[in-house]
């Protein structure tokens, strides 16, 4: 849905609450969606996808990453979604794990879907969610085509280091380990590339990165509120 929350978050201000996202969708129609059933359908997608509430910090964090580059974009709509789906998220080893030019059928997706949620999904689900999460990881770079989807080399930015670094202190990681996080893997990039969009990220004002003597730390001011980061901490010590 990627062309959907890109006209919405150009219509929205980012202190925006969540019913003014509501309001845009399903009132203003600012998609453009034929009826009032449409209208409902895609504001429980997208908040499914992206919450579009301040109140989530993943979200929080995607909306300020998303104002300060244009090309972060299609990356950092793939890895909220990501971090909201599981169905997608488990077809990232999947994806990754193509060769560049390599052909990524629908069809293989479908018995990848099958085998993780065995007797789950119907067969014209696991169709249409293996549809859904081509087009996901097409809209985001990862793959390329049409009707033939083949593995292809996304857009990353400092921003996108910056919300998969995010993702990673959210669960728990600090130091070099949230270079190693399957966020990070996400990006694709040699661990000396992911230090210097690090960096650059930080020149930028994104985060906090300092790395001196093989010692790494990242920290993100104003991320959270002091709530959230006793509660990151506390659940931290539990992972």
């Amino acid at each position: 849905m990627f062309d959907d929350i890109a006209v919405l978050l150009s219509h929205v201000p980012v202190s925006a609450e969540y019913q003014t996202y509501s309001n845009e969708v399903q009132v203003q129609n600012t998609l453009g969606k034929p009826t009032k059933k449409a209208r409902e359908l895609a504001f429980r997608h997208m908040s499914s996808l992206y919450a579009l509430s301040p109140d989530v910090p993943v979200f929080r964090a995607f909306r300020r990453l998303w104002a300060t580059d244009e090309a972060a974009r299609p990356v950092l709509a793939l890895t909220i979604a990501m971090a909201r789906d599981p169905l997608l998220l488990g077809t990232q080893d999947f994806i990754l794990g193509k060769q560049l030019g390599e052909v990524v059928s629908r069809e293989s997706l479908e018995t990848l879907l099958a085998s993780q949620n065995i007797d789950r999904f119907s067969s014209a689900s696991l169709k249409s969610f293996a549809q859904n999460v081509n087009g996901s990881w097409t809209s985001a770079g990862f793959l390329s085509g049409r009707s033939r989807k083949t593995r292809s080399e996304p857009v990353v930015t400092p921003a996108n280091a910056a919300f998969c670094l995010f993702l990673g202190y959210l669960e728990g990681a600090s130091g070099q380990r949230l270079f190693t996080t399957r966020w990070m893997r996400l990006l694709g990039q040699s661990q000396d590339r992911l230090e210097e969009l690090a960096t650059i990220a930080y020149h930028r004002g994104l985060l906090v990165f300092m790395n001196a003597g093989g010692v790494k730390e990242v920290r993100f001011p104003d991320y959270l509120t002091p709530e959230e980061e006793r509660i990151r901490q506390e659940i931290s010590h539990v992972v």
